[in-house]
């Protein structure tokens, strides 16, 4: 298993981090590499990188696979004796390996491999101790290349070549303050595979299913369920990062934000020190609300403008949305990505085995999270405003605990407990969605026929909205709380 962690660095801070990289100990190597698949790009499919690369004067023969989604992932290399030339690429080197038998079957039937696209990458590397392990660090300036088309890259990795893979979180921290690096979980193969296929943004990460490890107790219940959600928001922050994220892929990370929220205050010392995990939990409250900023301005523009118009609102301007921080800037910041590698080190420092026996654990959770939604529920019809957003959050957080929870709850009642929960959330949602609406109205229309019509059309809708939320509400009430199977 290849341990790295990789990040992606503003141009403007490349020539800092080179001098500081550069010490008597550095090398640059000069790495050119051919990446090979079949003309129906199933190996691509199948989450493997095969590819030749020079090295120096040195040719290796590399097939990577998929990792954990976070630091981890499958590799053999095959160094190749001197020859003249390009050698050619044979798939059998790997043969006899775990990476191997992914590779080997996919070309049973004879499919002929191609050149896809290729890399030249200048690589300054050098190798430091930390925290008791050896860590290289590399920084890669250079291209990939595919149909006449060329990507820059300017991105540093730190990799693991001994010790605990604790260390290398610890040591990004450092350079990604230092430097303005943010953390990119896209390979240079998943790149260059784009690239080639004409691909410009890939689709937004949905939450995977809850997934433990056989005889699970607390603590690796608990590291599962915070990788699970770093697994969902890497790849959507990457998109937005890179400045190829749109509205779906904002809205994914604030799912996974939440869920690694709900991990943190409702699982608080299933892992470890729980006031490590509430204060983590506060940190993370700042970037999710920027976000939030972002996620209502696109709600406002892309959803309820259209409604407006297709009610047969007046000609006019929407309101522009209150000034917020771009995803973008939000995501690539020192904060967020502290906020991110600290997760991480949540995750590495967890021992399993070490935590306590699940099923009472996840009770004592579940059973006052499910009583304040039955006591928010009960009282929705006198509660003000405010009261209905914390019921919202709440309603949130449980429906969040459940799913991590659901494999030691009793199953049918609990997958009717979550679909009775999304008409109600999806009320409330609206709810919030139209009084923001109202308050942006209310502070920049002015008295103008569309102004009017839009104050009017949003009260109506709130009206619906509550009795949809109220409806909902009652229902989900008259359910039996969530229970573990015993």
């Amino acid at each position: 298993m290849e341990t790295e962690l990789k990040f992606q660095l503003p141009p403007a801070r490349a020539a800092a981090l080179q001098r500081a990289l550069a010490t008597a100990s550095a090398r640059t190597t000069r790495l050119q590499a051919v990446y090979a698949d079949t003309a129906d790009h199933r190996l691509a499919a199948a989450g493997l990188a095969l590819r030749l690369r020079k090295e120096g004067r040195v040719w290796v023969q590399t097939l990577k696979g998929r990792g954990d989604g976070l630091l981890q992932r499958l590799e053999h290399e095959v160094p190749l004796p001197a020859q003249r030339g390009t050698p050619v690429l044979a798939p059998q080197r790997h043969a006899g390996t775990p990476a191997g038998e992914l590779l080997l079957p996919l070309l049973a039937d004879g499919a002929l491999l191609q050149a896809i696209y290729r890399t030249d990458i200048r690589r300054l590397h050098r190798r430091v101790r930390h925290a008791g392990a050896v860590v290289e660090i590399a920084f890669d300036r250079g291209h990939l290349e595919a149909g006449g088309r060329r990507l820059a890259v300017c991105e540093v990795e730190f990799e693991l070549v001994s010790g605990p893979p604790a260390a290398l979180p610890a040591l990004a921290l450092r350079w990604a303050g230092r430097f303005g690096l943010w953390w990119d979980i896209r390979t240079k193969s998943e790149r260059g595979m784009r690239m080639a296929l004409g691909i410009e943004r890939a689709a937004a990460v949905k939450a995977p299913p809850a997934r433990w490890p056989a005889g699970a107790d607390t603590a690796a219940v608990w590291a599962a369920s915070l990788q699970a959600a770093l697994a969902q928001a890497l790849p959507n922050a990457a998109e937005i990062a890179s400045g190829l994220g749109g509205p779906e892929h904002l809205h994914q990370l604030r799912v996974a934000m939440r869920r690694l929220r709900t991990v943190l205050r409702l699982l608080a010392g299933w892992g470890g020190p729980a006031e490590a995990a509430l204060a983590l939990e506060a940190g993370w409250r700042e970037p999710f609300a920027q976000l939030g900023a972002a996620r209502d301005a696109d709600v406002l523009r892309d959803a309820l403008w259209p409604r407006l118009q297709a009610a047969g609102a007046p000609a006019g301007a929407w309101p522009a949305a209150p000034p917020h921080a771009s995803p973008g800037d939000v995501v690539r910041g020192p904060a967020f990505n502290a906020l991110l590698l600290q997760t991480l080190a949540l995750v590495l420092g967890t021992v399993p085995g070490t935590g306590r026996e699940i099923d009472a654990a996840a009770a004592a959770v579940l059973k006052p999270a499910w009583r304040s939604v039955a006591n928010g529920a009960a009282g929705f019809g006198q509660a003000d405003l405010a009261e209905r957003h914390r019921l919202r959050r709440r309603l949130k957080r449980l429906r969040y605990a459940m799913e991590l929870l659901l494999p030691r709850l009793r199953r049918k009642p609990a997958r009717r407990l979550l679909a009775a929960m999304a008409p109600a959330l999806e009320a409330l949602g609206e709810m919030n969605d139209l009084h923001a609406a109202q308050r942006l109205c209310e502070g920049q229309a002015e008295r103008t026929p569309l102004g009017w019509f839009a104050l009017g059309w949003l009260a109506a809708q709130q009206v619906q909205a509550q009795g949809r939320a109220a409806a909902a509400l009652a229902a989900l009430a008259r359910l039996p709380a969530p229970r573990v199977r015993g």
